[in-house]
């Protein structure tokens, strides 16, 4: 039998059946039913202190110990005797929790792409959709096994410090977090979270906040959409990376971080009163939109931070400020001239915009931060435009060219060459020949031509879900088709096309290098 697949045996026979009986009343009344009864929470391990997901537990460590070799074969099977691509993204986060606890760079990467992958595969037919979760489950497990496997696990059993839950606990873990004190920051977490996964999710929002970083801000974003999937009562556990991440970027050096906005925040929430009031509900006109994302993207960071704030107390609903924020990030990608020769590497060429490029992070941060906005309170609403408007401007200046002096693809050369295409099927053949010749510009001269002649995005949408299945992207595959869908989906009509737009340029740039397991994973699959 393969040890992969074999449940790590209770001590006594009351306690496998106290197991066995845990795992028959969350399948029978769900996650969300279960954590209120206090069946479905992440017990202590039979080893010391290390953690375990009760009935989950034989798929977690499945993820972690069947050889790379043999698990493409084992999901299939796992597949056809009915186990739920929801389980099995489940129990690869919390492989992927326990092993890297949010300080492995391709760890926590490939637990931000799980979500994404999961949402990827139900937009595809039946027989294909534990493809893009393949995908990533096979990274997952390829990076814990290069992690040490079991013997490498990051995050155990914590005891919350004494003490109720409180208001006053993202203020105590902020400072522990200052401190880069994981151990203090772990215990006052814990006791956080015994408050609830809001109270907990709100918390943490203000370490977070200290710093704009891309992955200090899309990594709770994404463990807070994986809730989604797996359930608000395991919030602890996928949290508990972004706390240990915080703890981690105190270390670095300053000249490696964004200007520390931990003073503008609180003088700007002051200035224009926001603290102790609510989200306004005031909608925006297209040229308002326009205008505040002209205000974002061609600002100073302090500046663009500043107008946002100022829309807020004027009572702009925020998704309406959200909206101008993630159009600002998208003209990044649109205008980037690409990689130059001296940010060259493997799987990144001359004039690439894919994986950490500017525009990706860019769009990915203003993604995060727009959907965290959502989620909050209202204090961490305001704060997390305004630090979104504030990491949108920095971007553009931090990571050097001229954006304001570059213009945004497609160029009228590329236009006009895609006019003569009227009908939708030539244009997403050309579409498609544009992105296997990795023609950045073609490709997104045609999908605009595209929007523009009216035709359903829907096609488009299949092409691009298509290469960001096969292909690697640079770890930001998923995640990147996940924020374009997410932002055209959320913008309205006279905009949205931009981010199609500029997935189309993504896709062409990241096109020729597939992603590793997906041909084994079609093979399993028995997809042509």
């Amino acid at each position: 039998m393969n040890p992969a697949l074999s449940m790590t045996q209770p001590r006594t026979r009351r306690e496998f059946l106290a197991d066995v009986g845990r795992g028959m009343m969350v399948t029978t009344v769900g996650y969300e039913v279960a954590t209120g009864l206090g069946i479905s929470t992440a017990l202590a391990g039979e080893a010391g202190d290390a953690l375990s997901f009760g009935p989950l537990e034989p798929l977690v460590a499945l993820m972690q110990e069947t050889p790379l070799e043999h698990l493409m074969s084992t999901l299939a099977e796992q597949v056809r005797k009915g186990t739920p691509l929801r389980q099995l993204v489940a129990a690869a986060a919390f492989a992927n929790a326990r092993t890297f606890g949010g300080e492995d760079y391709v760890g926590f990467h490939t637990m931000m792409a799980l979500a994404p992958a999961f949402y990827m595969s139900q937009e595809l037919p039946t027989a294909s959709q534990p493809l893009p979760v393949f995908k990533v489950l096979y990274r997952n497990t390829r990076r814990i096994q290069e992690h040490g496997g079991r013997t490498g696990e990051i995050l155990r059993v914590v005891s919350p410090e004494p003490g109720e839950p409180g208001s006053d606990g993202g203020v105590s873990l902020r400072e522990a977090v200052r401190r880069g004190d994981a151990t203090a920051a772990e215990r006052t977490f814990a006791r956080i979270a015994n408050g609830g996964p809001d109270e907990a999710f709100n918390q943490l929002l203000l370490a977070v906040q200290d710093h704009t970083e891309v992955h200090r801000v899309v990594l709770p974003y994404r463990a807070w959409d994986l809730m989604g999937i797996i359930g608000k009562e395991q919030a602890h556990t996928l949290l508990r990376q972004s706390v240990r991440y915080c703890v981690k970027a105190e270390s670095w050096p300053a000249s490696t971080r964004p200007d520390d906005p931990r003073t503008l925040l609180p003088r700007l929430l002051e200035e224009h009163h926001l603290m102790g009031r609510t989200a306004g509900t005031r909608q925006a006109e297209d040229a308002w939109v326009d205008h505040l994302s002209q205000t974002v993207f061609q600002s100073s960071p302090e500046q663009a931070a500043g107008a946002v704030a100022a829309a807020l107390a004027e009572g702009m609903s925020p998704d309406a400020v959200g909206e101008a924020i993630t159009l600002a990030t998208n003209q990044l990608i649109l205008r980037d001239h690409g990689r130059t020769p001296q940010d060259e590497v493997a799987g990144k060429p001359l004039g690439s915009v894919h994986g950490d490029s500017i525009g990706v992070h860019a769009c990915d941060s203003a993604n995060a931060w727009r959907n965290l906005a959502r989620v909050a309170n209202p204090r961490n609403c305001f704060a997390s435009l305004i630090l979104g408007a504030y990491q949108a401007a920095h971007d553009r200046i931090a990571r050097g060219g001229d954006f304001l002096k570059w213009q945004p693809m497609p160029l009228a050369r590329h236009l006009s060459e895609a006019s003569p295409l009227t009908d939708a099927e030539s244009l997403l053949q050309a579409t498609d020949e544009a992105i296997r010749g990795n023609l950045q510009a073609r490709a997104t001269a045609l999908v605009q031509r595209y929007g523009l002649l009216g035709f359903a995005p829907r096609p488009v949408f299949d092409l691009m879900l298509r290469y960001a299945v096969s292909e690697d992207g640079s770890l930001h595959a998923e995640k990147f088709y996940r924020t374009a869908s997410d932002e055209f989906a959320s913008t309205r009509p006279a905009f949205r096309w931009r981010h199609l737009v500029a997935l189309a340029r993504v896709t062409a740039s990241e096109y020729g290098r597939p992603a590793a397991g997906v041909a084994e994973a079609r093979t399993v699959l028995r997809l042509s």
